[in-house]
């Protein structure tokens, strides 16, 4: 392999260095969320910043969704290195806020990888199940990752207790596998066949009879930080987002045209 195409491989896995990682967590800050009827919180993976997003967010907004993002903290200030259960009750603080000041009703949530499981447990056991209309998840470990290993290897599980909560059978993982998803939310994980850093089973739910709202889209060829730009992705990811409204509409008996969501972009549109 060339050392080129070695680059990429890299990159394709854990994001690229200068956009992602010595990015930071500086963003724009916007203050137009009540100009938006649908809402999306993106939240972001250990070890990475919410730079990693910057793609994601641009597209949502194009097709009419308001996008809220924080800063997780973590090492060095950055990097999203707390434990899960503090930043599920962070985020359930500061969403509320935002919903009292704003008006809003709810939010649906992309989680890439740790974020995937951070909103999991909001929803599950903080809370989150009030403010939630669905959560995707891109490259998420339901079930653990063996790749977590690393995190001791290079003395990262000495400053975050992440590498331990990611783990196949950690307490974390099994609470939220033991404790059903409430029926009203989809949950749809979305992974990759290519994906090393979350191997592809880690990623695929299990539904149970009851859950019909739980579901897996399986893709070929992003690497674990490319779920997040990958075009064929956002789409899948706008199918879901709009699928998700279509059934609260029904649900709560809310016309389609009050919704005020962009029409449907083609899936190979940036």
């Amino acid at each position: 392999m060339k050392p080129s195409d070695l680059y990429h491989f890299a990159r394709g896995q854990l994001g690229s260095i200068r956009g992602v990682y010595l990015h930071g967590n500086a963003i724009e800050t916007r203050h137009d969320l009540d100009a938006f009827d649908q809402h999306v919180l993106l939240l972001h993976g250990f070890f990475q910043t919410r730079a990693i997003f910057a793609t994601m967010e641009q597209r949502l907004r194009q097709d009419g969704f308001g996008v809220v993002s924080f800063d997780l903290g973590g090492i060095l200030g950055r990097f999203n290195s707390v434990g899960i259960d503090p930043l599920g009750q962070m985020i359930g603080e500061k969403i509320e806020r935002l919903c009292v000041r704003y008006g809003l009703r709810g939010v649906h949530v992309i989680g890439h990888s740790k974020g995937g499981l951070v909103a999991r447990r909001w929803v599950q056991h903080l809370g989150g199940v009030k403010r939630v209309r669905s959560v995707i998840t891109l490259g998420t470990p339901h079930h653990g990752t063996p790749t977590a290993i690393a995190g001791f290897a290079l003395g990262i599980a000495t400053l975050s207790p992440n590498p331990r909560e990611l783990l196949p059978r950690s307490p974390l993982v099994q609470a939220l596998a033991q404790d059903a998803f409430p029926s009203h939310i989809p949950l749809t994980s979305v992974y990759s066949r290519h994906d090393l850093v979350c191997p592809w089973w880690c990623s695929v739910l299990h539904p149970r009879p009851f859950e019909e709202h739980l579901s897996n889209v399986e893709v070929l060829g992003p690497g674990h930080s490319e779920l997040c730009n990958d075009p064929h992705v956002y789409a899948i990811v706008l199918e879901r987002l709009r699928r998700a409204e279509a059934a609260r509409r029904a649900r709560e008996g809310v016309p389609a045209q009050q919704t005020g969501l962009a029409a449907p972009r083609r899936s190979d549109e940036r």
